[in-house]
Formats: C-alpha cells, sequence, structure tokens
C-alpha cells in the first residue's frame, strides 16, 4: 500500500508505503541484487556480466506509477491521494565494494548525462511536479544496500523544502531583482574562506549558514534553473567539481565519508521558476572522526540546526585534503555516453526489473 496523506500543520504531503517495511537490509555481497549477473552465480537485477551505469525502477517504491486507490478514506481536514510516481535506482559502477570518489572525472560526467535525461524525460510526465536526484552513502545514513547507487524519485508535489528554498528565491527576486543563488555565490566567492573548488564554471564551498558537519554546496557560477541547462563545458566543470569533493571528503578522515547528496532545481510543473538556481548540498553525518551528528530534538521537532564546528573550521579541513591534479583529470579519450537509455551498460528504467535501495 501506498498513499498520500496531507499534513494540515506543515501543509505538505507525507508518504505512506506500507510495503517498504519488506525490503532487505545489508545482505552479504554474494547476494547483493545490484553486482553484474556473473556465470553461475546467482542471478541479480542487473542481467549483464558488467555495466557502467544502469537505471531501473525501485523494487520497492514510495511512488508508482499506477498507483491504487488509498486504503482509507481522507477528510476535509487530512485527504489523501495516490501516490502516483516513480522512484527509481541509479547504479554507479558493477564494483560492490567501490565508492563514487574513486571513478574518473569522465566516469562522472557521463554520470550527469544520465541525471539530465532522467530529470527531462521523468519531468516531461503530466503527473510529475518535481523529479528529486540524490544519493545516500554509508550504513550511518540508513541505506539498506552497501553497493554504490543513487536514487530519484519522481515526485507529483514539490516537496517542502525545495518548495522553501524557491519562496525565498522568488521573495529575493521581488525585492532586489537579483537571483537569490547568485548572490550566494558572489557571496562565497568574495569571502573566499570557505571556497573548496573554483574554476571557470563551477565552485564548491561549504555555505556560511551550514547546518550539517562538513556540508558542501556545488554551484554553477552561470543562473542555470535545472542541470538540462548545462553546457558541454559546464558538466565537465560539474564533474571536476564533485570530484573534488569528493575526494576531499574521502580524504578528510582516511574513510568514505557517509553523506545524503541532494540536487535542488526547477519543479516541472509548468510554472515560472525562473529564479530558481540549480545546486547540489552534501550532507555528511560525521562531526568528528569517531562522532556521529544525530537529529535530535531542536533539529528534527523545532527544525533549528546546531553545528559544533564553525563553517570556516570545517572549510579549512577540507582545504587541508590535497587533490591531485590527476584526480581531476577528464579522461576525454574515454568518451561520453551515446544517449544514456541506449548505450551498452546503460539500461531503461523499464527495461531490467526492479530492485529496492535506499
Amino acid at each position: 500500500m501506498s498513499e498520500l496523506r496531507w499534513h494540515p500543520y506543515l501543509q505538505t504531503w507525507v508518504i505512506s508505503a506500507t510495503h517498504r517495511q519488506d525490503r532487505p537490509l545489508l545482505p552479504p555481497p554474494e547476494y547483493c541484487p545490484l553486482c553484474p549477473t556473473l556465470p553461475g552465480a546467482l542471478p541479480t537485477e542487473v542481467p549483464a556480466e558488467d555495466y557502467e551505469i544502469v537505471v531501473f525502477q525501485n523494487k520497492y517504491p514510495s511512488l508508482l506509477p499506477d498507483p491504487p486507490p488509498p486504503a482509507v478514506a481522507g477528510t476535509e481536514l487530512c485527504p489523501v491521494a495516490p501516490a502516483r510516481g516513480e522512484c527509481e535506482v541509479v547504479l554507479y559502477s558493477p564494483d560492490h565494494y567501490g565508492t563514487l570518489t574513486q571513478q574518473p572525472v569522465s566516469h562522472l560526467r557521463n554520470l550527469i548525462e544520465v541525471w539530465a535525461d532522467r530529470y527531462e524525460e521523468l519531468g516531461s510526465r503530466e503527473e510529475i511536479k518535481y523529479v528529486f536526484i540524490f544519493e545516500n552513502r554509508g550504513a550511518e545514513v540508513g541505506v539498506t544496500l552497501h553497493h554504490p547507487h543513487g536514487q530519484i524519485y519522481a515526485f507529483p508535489f514539490i516537496p517542502p523544502i525545495p518548495a522553501q528554498e524557491l519562496a525565498a528565491s522568488r521573495e529575493h527576486r521581488e525585492r532586489t531583482g537579483r537571483c537569490l543563488g547568485c548572490d550566494v555565490v558572489a557571496e562565497e566567492r568574495r569571502d573566499g574562506r570557505r571556497v573548496l573548488y573554483d574554476d571557470e564554471h563551477f565552485v564548491a564551498f561549504v555555505p556560511f549558514f551550514a547546518r550539517f558537519p562538513y556540508e558542501v554546496h556545488l554551484y554553477p557560477k552561470a543562473h542555470r534553473t535545472a542541470i538540462t541547462e548545462l553546457g558541454e563545458e559546464e558538466r565537465w566543470s560539474f564533474a571536476r567539481a564533485l570530484k573534488a569533493t569528493l575526494v576531499r571528503y574521502d580524504g578528510l578522515w582516511g574513510f568514505p565519508l557517509p553523506y545524503m547528496m541532494v540536487q535542488h532545481q526547477r519543479p516541472t510543473d509548468g510554472g515560472p521558476h525562473d529564479h530558481c538556481h540549480f545546486h547540489v548540498e552534501f550532507y555528511p553525518l560525521h562531526r568528528a572522526q569517531d562522532k556521529l551528528k544525530y537529529l535530535a530534538g531542536s533539529e528534527t521537532g523545532a527544525g533549528a540546526f546546531i553545528v559544533d564546528i564553525t563553517a570556516e573550521d570545517m572549510a579549512g579541513r577540507l582545504r587541508a585534503v590535497p587533490v591531485r591534479d590527476e584526480d581531476l583529470a577528464d579522461g576525454l579519450d574515454e568518451g561520453l555516453v551515446d544517449g544514456p537509455r541506449r548505450q551498452a551498460g546503460l539500461v531503461p528504467a523499464s527495461g531490467v526489473g526492479e530492485v529496492e535501495a535506499r
């Protein structure tokens, strides 16, 4: 059962998806459903011996293309609605023990192409109002499968945090005539202390207003409302900024840093959203090498975040992690995918079975 229930205080939908209770939890590597299917081994959700990047439908989705009617009757105060939408899984690598950090810039560039393709296709559906691309990495975040992967949720509504950002961006544009994202980028670059990566097209920084320890944001310098608006050179720059951020994260304490990665961009509801500025946000959960940041009463109940380290100190420690020139080499000889849904090794969302991944 999967349905939407209205939260009258927060003025947003809550997804009730009871079937997700049955999803598997951290199976041993030999039973990983996201690995390639090898000769003589158990079949997985990927019917190929190797792949580069794979996209397919989640086996335990929160949102469904053809959802059943709600199991309960709503009221005027608390209406219900079918949980219509799409949930996809994006496999980054066939290596069960690999990380996105280990991938060359050319592979990250291909992944950006896949993200843009899925944003465009999912967002073209009439019922989809927001395409949310994200990654949960690490058991500390709550992943149920260790294999390196991300996810895409195509919502029938604009989720509350992107909606709040959009409202703030709209108010800023009406009040100043300028883009809020462009102003944030200009201020961070002018100050300079929190900047981690800065090239012709992209900048990465610990925001002045960071809520999570070692939080990092990536922005295109030009005003772009969605990933699909990034040009060729901007996509390569995006890939290098991603790589530099990931290298710094994993070098901070010598292990793959658990994090949540989210992309905020223009809704796909057909409305005027020129004030939106596409960007990526990383939320790590380690406040120290051996200490985790837990969301407790202040954060969860009041929405007031507390961090134990200043943004300037976070940035200083991340900047101390070396990023080598070879880490950011383009690897142009490897080429780009030629159509993310048609290239060998890249499978359309409806073409491979289904699998759960959180």
